[in-house]
């Protein structure tokens, strides 16, 4: 008997999400053994997979090792494996696969920084993006102007934005001084910029925005930015429990891999930024920012929960 369906084994391998695959099928852009492929073909370890000609390499769903990647996204970075203007992305640091890609779960726009989750499963990221998962992420955002309690109301209430209503799940002060305050909030789906449309639609401007939160999973309080953290079977097993997918053989962290992620924990490794041309005071107030930021105390204090 044959594993699983067509599409969503290319769907697992990360090339889209099922109903897209579906359509390449239909397109016949896809074929197995030599053959043209049709909706319900089902595969399994041996079969020749060719997408656009390409050959994929099938591996069956309880032979492939599950693995997801905290990344800390520093400002500068586009959300795209390729841009046409030449500009850096979060894929050049992350660690080289064979027979396998990287698929970013969820985005942050050029300006924004913190959390990206990244993984080789593609069913895992297509269902912890997908809006009915209601998946929830958190975000420390500095705000030039005051959020009101009637404003903040309003923001948890709903907002009628140029693609439907949105609204904060969450809103709490973090601190700060004079016009710029810090607030941490929470959203169950991720619209593009919605955050900072949230805020402008009451007329207020964001100045930074940090992702604290994905899921079950905490910006690690020890990552620096531009740098990354593959995490181990018990934080894989709770990300995909939230999503009902099961468990799978070969999770997290062996050997010599584990021991380095022991080491990066223990002793941090620098930041990295995607500007090289950032004065080295800039980069030491970003430390002191890191350190002592209402975002940085709002991070600790999610990882304590």
């Amino acid at each position: 008997m044959k594993d699983e369906k067509l599409q969503k084994a290319l769907a697992r391998m990360g090339l889209g999400s099922r109903r897209q695959m579906e359509e390449v099928i239909k397109a016949g852009r896809v074929s197995v053994n030599n053959g043209p492929a049709t909706i319900g073909d089902r595969v399994s370890p041996g079969d020749e997979i060719r997408v656009d000609g390409r050959q994929i390499k099938y591996t069956s769903e309880n032979e492939k090792r599950r693995r997801v990647i905290a990344y800390y996204k520093p400002e500068g970075e586009i959300c795209s494996a390729n841009d046409p203007e030449g500009r850096p992305t979060v894929f050049e640091r992350l660690p080289k696969l064979t027979h396998d890609r990287w698929v970013m779960v969820g985005r942050l726009d050029i300006n924004s920084t913190g959390l990206l989750l990244f993984t080789n499963d593609g069913e895992l990221a297509h269902r912890l993006m997908h809006p009915s998962n209601e998946i929830t992420r958190e975000y420390a955002v500095r705000v030039l102007g005051e959020v009101t309690p009637e404003i903040a109301r309003t923001l948890t209430s709903g907002v009628m934005l140029e693609d439907g209503m949105a609204q904060f799940e969450d809103i709490k002060e973090g601190g700060g001084e004079g016009v710029n305050k810090w607030y941490h909030v929470k959203l169950k789906e991720g619209r593009n910029r919605e955050v900072r449309r949230l805020f402008e639609s009451q007329g207020l401007k964001v100045s930074r925005l940090l992702r604290t939160r994905y899921g079950s999973i905490d910006l690690p309080k020890e990552l620096r930015t531009g740098r990354h953290i593959e995490l181990d079977k018990k934080d894989i097993n709770t990300l995909t429990d939230l999503v009902s997918l099961r468990p799978r053989q070969g999770t997290g962290l062996h050997g010599a891999a584990k021991e380095k992620q022991k080491r990066i924990r223990s002793k941090p490794l620098k930041a990295r930024r995607s500007d090289n041309r950032r004065s080295e005071s800039n980069d030491n107030n970003a430390k002191s920012k890191r350190s002592g930021s209402p975002a940085s105390k709002g991070r600790s204090r999610n990882n304590n929960r």
